[in-house]
């Protein structure tokens, strides 16, 4: 028997999500970053097994803000939960509080198997847990709890195995070899604003998108050249440096981890370009990929 299914990882920004992912496909499905915001598309990580296909479908965290793009953000995690076989709430085991229960009870009734999973339990202590995981279990429709730690890779299986025993059976819904939805040049673009915001901490606000202009992918050499988008002067100056810096920086980050994926030796153009006000312009929101209409 074959079983196969999807799987929402809902939370809000930074419990997690998009390494709880990663470390399940064992694949970079999603990028990552201390940064609210990082996740701003739906994106399905495919965990394949002999007997089973696990389409876990990694959101934007939970988002209230009134630009465009956060509208964006809002309903792509909405849309995520919407006919998936099962839903892991993700908490951060530091910072759990009313906003998480909330979040949880709203769960009640979607008609699907809920997990809750109390994530980064390598920084916390059995002493703060205690009282969260009093908590937890007067919720009594959750059909599992699961504490691990995404980074570390500690007791992902359990949670692996609790979601393998509701999964219906199914097709695979994708290819076995396949581990993402997602095509190379969204990933190159993504990998791109990643380094970028590693990079540049807290210099920039979430005001940056990554757009592709060109992307050839040879047999031993892939041509790339791509904008950092951002708000106004000032921030294209930071995100370009003294002499290029900061920009070569980004480039050089990217470039090594783009090689990986590709599996071709990588030519990496960046450049940076003001659009000002591009969170609340729709037009430009569709041209980067973040259509609300197309959700």
């Amino acid at each position: 028997m074959f079983k196969s299914g999807f799987i929402a990882v809902i939370g809000k920004p930074n419990v997690g999500k998009s390494t709880l992912i990663n470390a399940l496909i064992g694949e970079k499905v999603a990028i990552t970053s201390p940064k609210p915001q990082t996740t701003r598309n739906k994106i399905l990580g495919i965990k394949n097994g002999e007997d089973y296909q696990m389409i876990f479908v990694d959101t934007p965290g939970i988002h209230n803000g009134q630009s465009e793009l956060s509208k964006y953000l809002q309903k792509s995690t909405e849309t995520a939960t919407a006919g998936v076989d099962a839903i892991v709430v993700l908490l951060d085991a530091g910072k759990v509080n009313q906003t998480d229960y909330s979040l949880i009870e709203k769960q009640q009734d979607v008609g699907v198997p809920v997990f809750v999973v109390v994530n980064k339990i390598d920084i916390s202590s059995y002493e703060k847990l205690y009282p969260v995981l009093a908590k937890l279990n007067e919720f009594k429709f959750v059909k599992k709890f699961v504490t691990l730690s995404a980074l570390k890779k500690k007791n992902l299986q359990e949670l692996e195995n609790s979601i393998l025993e509701i999964l219906p059976e199914g097709p695979a819904y994708y290819p076995v070899d396949q581990y993402t939805d997602k095509n190379l040049r969204f990933m190159v673009a993504e990998i791109v604003r990643e380094k970028a915001l590693l990079f540049l901490q807290e210099e920039i606000p979430h005001g940056i998108a990554v757009e592709i202009i060109t992307y050839k992918q040879g047999r031993s050499l892939t041509s790339v050249s791509a904008e950092i988008i951002c708000e106004s002067d000032r921030h294209k100056q930071i995100i370009i440096g003294k002499n290029a810096s900061m920009l070569k920086k980004i480039g050089t980050s990217a470039r090594a981890e783009i090689e990986k994926l590709v599996n071709t030796k990588v030519m990496l153009e960046l450049f940076v370009k003001v659009r000002p006000d591009w969170r609340e312009n729709k037009q430009v929101l569709s041209d980067l990929g973040y259509n609300i209409k197309d959700l």
